[in-house]
């Protein structure tokens, strides 16, 4: 019967993926393991901290919810999610910057006529979007769908809400972009939010003395057909978190100036109540091939 040491138990792992048909997944098996336990190696874990990683990883899989996923707020605050942007879009030849998908993502909708108010029953600040799709030498694409969605001025995503399961969405929908590759719409400024503190990743963040800040931000997904998917996020310049997000989600190119006007009407000529602001810009996309992500709610479900 075989006895291994802390170093032979590694290669005996490590042999026992050797049937693996997939070879693809047979390296990543043993990446893991390896990683794994150097880790343990490196750091002459304890039995009560081992205790305490499972215990952990435990009830961060039970926080998980048709509408919460705690696993994927966990890589973000790891810096894991950006990581693995990176590494899959590392030269973007002038496309426009990706960042996390985060955890509100909740798929498709039918589409929003253009100008419609997507926060038209929420409290906060009016804000004016323009937005357009082109290729890389700024030729417009048209009838691009593009998903945006963000949160309200309290922080929070609609889906966090106990009325989302019965009065539906808010501060999300779908556009089509026109012929000029344009597409416009009404919602809310947001604001810089924090992410979920209410369990085990928010638990850790607060023990490390990290804050959970989140800068403000709108989601979009553009999925044109011929060109990689983009995920990203806008940011809004002058954020005070715009450089310590905690999810590490923010690019330069991301930045933009929203401005606040007093115009008495709106770009699209409809009339503006009060001062409200305006947000532009230009997504650049990328040829190539992809799958626009699903959602990852519950089993499957940014921040």
């Amino acid at each position: 019967m075989p006895q291994f040491d802390d170093t032979e138990l590694t290669a005996a792992v490590i042999r026992s993926f050797e049937e693996t048909p997939d070879p693809r997944v047979k390296f990543l098996m043993e990446e893991l393991v390896k990683s794994l336990h150097d880790f343990v190696r490196k750091t002459d874990l304890t039995f009560d901290e081992w205790g305490a990683a499972i215990d952990f990883l435990t009830r961060t899989g039970q926080k998980c919810s048709s509408t919460r996923q705690e696993f994927i707020l966990l890589s973000d605050v790891l810096g894991v999610s950006m990581l693995v942007d990176a590494v899959n879009h590392r030269d973007r030849d002038g496309a426009t910057e990706t960042t996390v998908l985060g955890p509100f993502y909740v798929g498709e909708h039918k589409p929003t006529a253009h100008g419609a108010d997507i926060s038209a029953d929420l409290p906060g600040e009016r804000m004016f979007v323009q937005g357009r799709v082109t290729d890389l030498k700024g030729k417009p694409l048209a009838g691009v769908p593009v998903d945006v969605w963000h949160a309200d001025d309290d922080g929070f995503y609609d889906s966090q809400k106990p009325s989302y399961e019965t009065q539906g969405s808010s501060s999300r929908a779908r556009f089509i972009t026109d012929a000029d590759g344009r597409f416009f719409f009404r919602t809310i400024l947001p604001c810089s939010y924090p992410i979920p503190t209410d369990g085990p990743v928010g638990e850790m963040i607060l023990q490390v003395r990290r804050h959970p800040m989140r800068p403000a931000h709108v989601h979009f997904l553009v999925d044109a057909p011929g060109y990689e998917p983009l995920i990203t996020h806008v940011f809004i310049e002058g954020d005070k978190y715009l450089d310590s997000d905690v999810v590490f989600g923010v690019k330069n190119d991301l930045i933009a100036r929203v401005e606040k006007r007093t115009d008495p009407v709106m770009p699209d000529g409809k009339p503006a109540a009060a001062p409200w602001h305006l947000m532009r810009y230009d997504f650049r996309m990328k040829p190539g091939k992809g799958t626009a992500p699903k959602p990852m709610m519950a089993a499957t479900e940014d921040a």
